[in-house]
Parts: C-alpha cells; sequence; structure tokens
C-alpha cells in the first residue's frame, strides 16, 4: 500500500482548476500536506481536461500580471507548478464518489482504480463543464482556438474579435448577456436560436435587440462550422451552417466567432449520493460569503460553486478562501 492508502490526510482538494491550485498554494504553505486529485481526461460529452475551462482558452487577457495574455494551458501549468513547489502531492486519478462523516471521523474518498482515501478536510473544487452543441467541427475548433468558445466574457474581446460578424448560440439570459456584452467589440453579433421566441427575461432581450449591431436569427440550429487556414496555417471559423427548424432550409451564415451559450454543468454527479446540499440547478450550495458546505470539513471553491462569475480570477479567490477556512477548521480541531 501506498502512504496515499494507508495514511488520513489532512486536506484532499478533488479538481485542478484555478481553485483547486490557488487552494493548495495555499494549503501546502500553511503545512496541512495537500493531496491534488487532478483527474483525467474525458469526452463528457464535450472535452473536460485536467485544469479546467482554461485547458480550451488560447488566450488569457483579463488575468492581472500577464500584461501580454498568457496561454490558458501555460497558466494552469504555472499553478501547478506554483503548488508542486511547497510540496503539494499530485495525483492523476478521479474521485468517484465520496462517503463523507457526519461526525469526527475523516471522510473516505474512492478513486477510479478502486483505491479508498481518508482526509480530515476536503477541497470540491471540479469546476463545471459547457454545454456544446456536440458538433465535431465545433469541438475542433473550440479546443484549437479557432474562433468557438462558451465564454463571452472570457473571449470575446481578443484581437480575433474586433470589428468581425459574431454569433451567440442560445436564448436565455446568460445568451442575452454574451451577446450584448460582444456588441462592443462585433461588426455585427447574430443570436441564433431554435424557436420564435426567447426564454431570457424582456429587459435582456431590449438591452441586445437596441443595439444597432444586433440581429436575431429565429427558428434556426447550427448543424455544422465551416473552417479555413488562416496565414499560419491554423483553421479559424469562417461561417457556421443553419437549419431552419421549420421548413428544413439549409444556408451558411459568415461568422468570425461563434459562442455558445446554452449553459454550464457543474461536475457534481459523483457527489450526488454524497449528503451535500445542491441548487436548483446541481451548483454545491455554500454558507454566505464563505466556502463551507453543509458537512462540516467538506468546503468548496471555484465555478463547482458559482453559477453567476464562472472568471478564473473569482475560482482562484475562492480556493483560497477554501484553504484558509480548511487551516482554521482544522487547527479547531487540533489536526493542524
Amino acid at each position: 500500500m501506498t502512504d496515499t492508502q494507508n495514511s488520513v490526510h489532512k486536506v484532499v482538494i478533488i479538481g485542478s482548476g484555478p481553485a483547486g491550485w490557488t487552494a493548495a498554494i495555499y494549503a501546502a504553505r500553511a503545512n496541512l500536506n495537500p493531496v491534488v486529485y487532478v483527474g483525467v481526461a474525458k469526452q463528457d460529452p464535450g472535452p473536460v481536461l485536467p485544469g479546467g475551462q482554461l485547458m480550451l482558452t488560447t488566450d488569457v487577457e483579463n488575468y492581472p500580471g500577464f500584461p501580454e495574455g498568457v496561454a490558458g494551458p501555460e497558466m494552469m501549468m504555472k499553478f501547478e507548478q506554483q503548488a508542486r513547489r511547497f510540496g503539494t502531492k499530485v495525483v492523476g486519478e478521479d474521485i468517484v464518489r465520496c462517503e463523507f462523516s457526519n461526525d469526527c471521523s475523516p471522510h473516505t474518498l474512492h478513486t477510479s482504480d478502486g483505491k479508498a482515501i481518508q482526509a480530515h478536510a476536503v477541497i470540491i473544487s471540479t469546476g463545471a463543464t459547457a454545454n456544446w452543441l456536440g458538433l465535431e467541427s465545433e469541438m475542433m475548433l473550440a479546443t484549437t482556438g479557432g474562433g468557438v468558445s462558451a465564454c463571452a466574457v472570457c473571449d470575446g474581446a481578443l484581437p480575433a474579435f474586433r470589428n468581425q460578424p459574431l454569433a451567440v448560440i442560445g436564448g436565455g439570459d446568460t445568451a442575452m448577456e454574451e451577446a450584448t456584452y460582444l456588441t462592443n467589440f462585433g461588426s455585427k453579433v447574430y443570436v441564433i436560436h431554435r424557436r420564435d421566441s426567447l426564454r431570457a427575461s424582456r429587459v435582456m432581450q431590449e438591452r441586445f435587440l437596441s443595439k444597432p449591431n444586433a440581429e436575431m436569427m429565429w427558428n434556426k440550429v447550427v448543424i455544422d462550422c465551416l473552417s479555413a487556414p488562416d496565414e499560419h496555417g491554423n483553421e479559424k471559423l469562417r461561417a457556421v451552417v443553419l437549419k431552419d427548424t421549420v421548413t428544413g432550409e439549409e444556408s451558411e451564415l459568415a461568422v468570425k466567432g461563434m459562442f455558445v451559450a446554452i449553459g454550464h454543468t457543474p461536475a457534481t454527479r459523483f457527489l450526488q449520493e454524497s449528503g451535500l446540499v445542491f441548487d436548483d440547478a446541481g451548483y454545491i450550495e455554500l454558507a454566505t460569503r464563505s466556502s463551507k458546505t453543509n458537512i462540516d470539513g467538506v468546503f468548496a471553491a471555484g465555478d463547482v460553486a458559482d453559477a453567476k462569475y464562472r472568471q478564473a480570477i473569482t475560482a482562484a479567490g475562492m480556493g483560497c478562501q477554501a484553504a484558509i477556512d480548511t487551516e482554521h477548521w482544522l487547527g479547531a480541531r487540533g489536526l493542524h
């Protein structure tokens, strides 16, 4: 048996995005000897990668400290290197089931390869994955920085999208909010919706439709993304293929960016029988201004508990909170 199996860890962190790595940095510097379970890459149905959604982002320009911007995977590599520098142990496995204790005994976590590990405290930072259309061409362009994104606030201001025609897929408040944001940068912003009316609130609809470069594409679905190589030979989005949901007619719409805004799914499926409390959308519920969950010694940070902001910097801040809350919790019980 390895030390990961036969000892009780002070803290185990599940997930390896900005929240998880920040929690690890703070916990390691506080001598909590954290163990991070980074998970394994999978399709679910879109790509889920250790490191979180930033692994699908080519350029991050809104994180402080990187004045020239930084590639998402490079940023996550630096986060990991910093966590390892202070002694964080990293395990490349999934946690597939959690047995959280309701008394003072350690929590038991089950890994994808059949191991059972124990921890006094657990920080959950498994994030949330964007809901995608499920097109092969969409995923190819999303994973290579080819002009497909699931976060307008993250990517919309990039030079590649400025003064270009852009498309937003969706019909809820999030789609309207992202489309309105994009009108500040795109020459034209199309919202593509499968029906002839929106789920979004009237105020959000009016805010978007009041923009001079806003246009609705009713009764349309995207069935393919068309690309062409740029001057460096990299495939970039040039148009989307639309199908009319009423007539069945197909057409092309020339756009340089497609932003999928049909929601996110928090990565909490493995926690459904754990006793944690979730909100109606499946996100972990937290105490106000705290990372504490309803279970003693279990904390959450990042997009797994944040349906609103979903930014790298807010996730990192929540990771910091979780580590500090964990340190105080362990200290109060003489476990530090």
